[in-house]
């Protein structure tokens, strides 16, 4: 794919991003075939299909609790990459030999999903989301990881 396909494709993924009911953050991933420039799948975190209900209704259990990012998957929504996989395989899309690209670095739970799936290469966008979590282990299983720059996490420019 060309480099200005790519950009394309990213600021697809970060206006779908925008879908998500999320209260504390919002990802998006998109699923794409390479070879035809064309986009399979997307997918975005949030609450249950068919509108249920988010697990700490419109605030995020996951920073009420304190729960460290990447662990204790019950709580939180589903994740956006978790999506995209679920989505194909819901609509008969193959997923073998694919790029995603995806708005934050991917748990562990998500780069074992998409490892499994034949997942290719996985482009991050970085800045908004990253912490160490699945980048190693996608690596180690042979799928190629490329980040990109990207709009800056919300939260740290109140840190400063």
């Amino acid at each position: 794919m060309k480099e200005k396909h790519i950009r394309i494709r990213i600021e697809q993924c970060l206006a779908l991003a925008k879908a998500s009911n999320c209260p504390r953050r919002k990802f998006g991933a998109l699923l794409l075939d390479p070879q035809r420039n064309v986009v399979l799948m997307d997918g975005y975190n949030g609450g249950p299909r068919g509108g249920g209900d988010l697990c700490g209704g419109d605030e995020c259990l996951r920073d009420t609790l304190g729960v460290v990012s990447g662990t204790r998957m019950e709580i939180g929504c589903h994740h956006a990459e978790m999506n995209v996989v679920c989505n194909c395989a819901a609509n008969g899309v193959r997923t073998q030999g694919a790029w995603l690209i995806v708005t934050g670095e991917p748990c562990m739970m998500c780069a074992k999903l998409l490892h499994h799936a034949g997942i290719a290469r996985v482009i991050i966008v970085e800045g908004g989301y990253m912490g160490a979590n699945g980048v190693t282990y996608l690596r180690e299983h042979g799928v190629e990881v490329v980040a990109v720059e990207g709009p800056k996490d919300p939260r740290l420019a109140t840190l400063g």
